[in-house]
């Protein structure tokens, strides 16, 4: 299996900020893959960097062997990038959008396959519509059949499902799963943990433009292996101060990473004892946002390009 894409070293700055700060990856031809990371973490600016958006300050990029800069045309051809902001011409409709983007690749009589592609995308009812009469979520549709309107082998999907409704998520990722068993490499950034977990064999998570971890879902899930204890504290309760120096905070509820299930008994022994009235108790296996979170506390603050305190963003 060769390799779709090669990132070597890649570093780019934004004046004292370091956004990428010497990403090293490789993603396989076929592989669906995940690039997770907080907000600032470097995802988009390295996806600008891949689409030739953006111009490293060092390292090289690569899409099946075509460097992004030197052999910027072929390699362009060769990516389909669905962005993660609205972008659209408010002067066309849906189709005369897909036929435009299909001749910026020398594509004429591409109507066939953009049909396809809006029946995919439950768009064909809305072929005939003005770009500005559509929803956000309809505009975002349309933004993933232009990275498609030109069979691209390799595929960028950054937030490809933000603010869109269940349905279409749904559908979409039916459409791309099976693009992804015709052979097309698949890169997906999300905020939605689940859906990585779902559908991607391997990810690589970013923080503040390094990547901290890289390896398949299974084995990243087998990193934190066990079970978590999640409670909600009736109002004015305490969590013994034991306990939360080990728990972490999230929507409400206190979590607890156990070792085994031997130790929730005595847990909650421990908390009526403190007489620490708990409103709500859920138990759960570990999953993909548990090894998120867990990554990111782990992975070290680096300082920012000055050598001063950590960076409070990135891009």
């Amino acid at each position: 299996m060769g390799v779709a894409v090669s990132i070597d070293r890649v570093e780019k700055r934004f004046g004292p900020l370091r956004a990428l700060d010497g990403v090293s990856l490789e993603i396989a031809e076929g592989e669906f893959f995940g690039l997770l990371g907080p907000n600032g973490a470097g995802k988009t600016t390295l996806i600008s960097c891949l689409a030739g958006l953006a111009r490293p300050d060092a390292g090289r990029l690569s899409v099946l062997g075509r460097d992004v800069v030197g052999d910027y045309r072929a390699a362009r051809r060769l990516l389909g990038v669905v962005p993660q902001e609205l972008v659209f011409d408010p002067f066309f409709s849906v189709r005369e959008t897909l036929r435009i983007q299909s001749g910026y690749f020398g594509l004429r009589h591409n109507d066939d396959w953009i049909d396809e592609i809006l029946a995919n995308l439950d768009l064909t009812a809305k072929a005939d519509a003005n770009m500005r009469r559509l929803s956000g979520g309809m505009k975002r549709r349309v933004l993933v059949a232009q990275a498609l309107v030109h069979r691209p082998p390799v595929i960028v999907l950054d937030e490809p499902t933000a603010g869109v409704d269940v349905e279409l998520r749904q559908g979409l990722w039916q459409f791309v799963q099976r693009l992804n068993r015709e052979g097309h490499t698949i890169i997906l950034t999300t905020h939605y943990l689940e859906e990585a977990e779902t559908l991607c064999g391997r990810i690589a998570m970013l923080k503040q433009g390094r990547v901290v971890a890289l390896d398949s879902t299974h084995n990243l899930l087998a990193r934190f292996s066990g079970h978590t204890l999640s409670l909600r504290l009736a109002p004015g309760a305490q969590l013994p101060a034991a306990l939360r120096a080990r728990a972490g905070e999230r929507g409400g509820f206190w979590q607890l990473r156990l070792s085994g299930l031997d130790e929730v008994e005595p847990l909650l022994a421990g908390l009526r004892a403190e007489g620490c009235a708990i409103d709500d108790l859920r138990l759960a296996q570990a999953d993909l946002e548990d090894v998120f979170l867990g990554v990111m506390q782990d992975a070290p603050e680096m300082p920012d390009a000055s050598g001063g305190p950590p960076a409070g963003r990135g891009r």
